[in-house]
C-alpha cells in the first residue's frame, strides 16, 4: 500500500480522514485525546483492527503530558483515559482489546518511574500497530488459496487497508492473489448509509489495479441468482465465542443470500476480533447511530426532516451461515466454538 492509515508524529496522531474519500485524500491531525475520540465517533478513522491501533495511540496521546509522579496515581489516569476512549464506539471489540492490553502493560510496570511507563506504553502502541500489519499479511496468505483463477468475489463494507494498519482482513487474500498474478473480479456493495463499499473499498482496490465493480446493496441477490458471484468475503467487528459475527449492517442479508444460492461465505479477521467472553451474537452490543446519516447523502436531503429513523451500524450473522473464518493462523471450519477456542 502506498498510504499509511495512522502514524505518530511530533506528539500527535495523524490519520487519513476517511470521511473525505474518495473525493479528497486528506490527513487529520489529533493533538488531544478528545480530538481522537471525535475522529473515531464520526468515522474519520474506522475499521475494527485500525480502531484497536488508534485506541492504543490515543491512550498514549491522552497521558503523554500527565504530571503524576507516583505509579499508582498515574495508572489511575491511564484507566480514566482508557474509559473515555471506550465511549467512542461500542461494537468493535479490537478497540476495547487494545485499551485493556495497554492498561495491563502499564499495571505490570507500575514499579517503574512514570517516564519509564510512558516510554513502555508508546512502544506497546507501536507494537500493536506492527502486529496488526503482520496479522493482515498472514490472513492474506492463508486466504489466498481460496481465490481461484477467474473468480468473482463479493464483499461488503470496507475490510481492506483503510480498515487496518496493513493490507486489510477481507481484502488481504485478494491483494496476495493479485500479487501472485491471479485474475479475478470483485463486486463491492455500496454499503448504505455511509457507502464504505463504494467510497473506500472501490477506491483502494481500483488504486491497486484490481478489477472492481460497485453495485447497490440490493443488487447482490440478482447477481447471485445469475451465477455471477462465486464467493463472499467480509470482515468482522466482533466474533462471539460460538462463531456468531457482527459486521457492518447488511452483512447478515448477504449471508442469507449466499446460503440460499449455495455460495461460500467467508469472514476474515485477526484473533483480536474474537471476544471469548461473549457467548453468542445475542450479547454483542450494536451501535445505533445518528439518524441524519440516513436522511442525507452529503448535504442533500433524501428524507423528510421530521421522519423517524432507525440506524443500527451493525448486524449479526449467525455462525450457521458462515462457511469458514480466515485468520492469521489458518482457515477455521465448523464447529466454530472449538476452532476459535483453539
Amino acid at each position: 500500500m502506498n498510504f499509511e492509515t495512522i502514524r505518530w508524529e511530533n506528539g500527535k496522531v495523524i490519520i487519513i480522514d476517511q470521511t473525505k474519500l474518495p473525493e479528497k485524500f486528506i490527513e487529520r491531525t489529533c493533538q488531544t485525546v478528545e480530538e481522537l475520540h471525535d475522529a473515531i465517533k464520526v468515522l474519520a478513522v474506522r475499521g475494527a483492527p485500525l480502531l484497536g491501533v488508534t485506541a492504543a495511540f490515543g491512550l498514549y496521546l491522552g497521558i503523554q503530558n500527565c504530571n503524576q509522579k507516583k505509579g499508582e496515581a498515574f495508572i489511575g489516569e491511564i484507566e480514566r483515559v482508557a474509559a473515555y476512549i471506550k465511549t467512542s464506539r461500542p461494537t468493535a471489540v479490537n478497540l476495547f482489546w487494545a485499551l485493556e492490553r495497554m492498561v495491563a502493560c502499564a499495571r505490570s510496570n507500575v514499579q517503574k518511574t512514570v517516564p519509564e511507563i510512558k516510554e513502555i506504553l508508546f512502544h506497546e502502541a507501536e507494537l500493536i500497530k506492527r502486529e496488526d500489519s503482520e496479522l493482515c499479511r498472514s490472513i492474506g496468505k492463508h486466504g489466498e488459496p481460496l481465490i481461484e483463477e477467474g473468480d468473482v468475489v463479493l464483499t461488503h463494507c470496507n475490510a481492506g487497508a483503510l480498515a487496518t494498519a496493513g493490507i486489510g482482513t477481507a481484502l488481504a487474500p485478494l491483494y496476495i492473489a493479485h500479487e501472485k498474478g491471479k485474475r479475478f473480479k470483485v463486486y463491492a456493495d455500496e454499503t448504505r448509509p455511509l457507502l464504505q463499499g463504494s467510497r473506500l473499498t472501490a477506491w483502494e482496490l481500483n488504486r491497486s489495479g484490481i478489477d472492481v465493480t460497485v453495485i447497490c446493496d440490493n443488487m447482490a441477490a440478482s447477481l447471485m441468482r445469475k451465477g455471477i458471484i462465486k464467493k463472499v468475503i467480509v470482515g468482522a467487528d466482533r466474533i462471539a465465542a460460538n462463531g456468531d459475527a457482527a459486521n457492518k449492517i447488511g452483512t447478515y442479508s448477504v449471508a442469507v443470500l449466499a446460503k440460499y444460492h449455495t455460495i461460500s461465505f467467508y469472514i476474515a479477521a485477526p484473533y483480536s476480533t474474537v471476544d471469548a467472553s461473549c457467548p453468542s451474537g445475542e450479547q454483542i452490543p450494536i451501535e445505533e447511530r445518528n439518524g441524519e446519516e440516513l436522511k442525507k447523502i452529503g448535504e442533500r436531503k433524501i428524507a423528510p426532516d421530521d421522519i423517524t429513523v432507525y440506524n443500527p451500524a451493525f448486524d449479526v450473522t449467525p455462525q450457521t451461515l458462515i462457511t469458514a473464518f480466515v485468520t492469521e493462523r489458518g482457515v477455521l471450519y465448523p464447529p466454530f466454538d472449538q476452532a476459535l477456542k483453539k
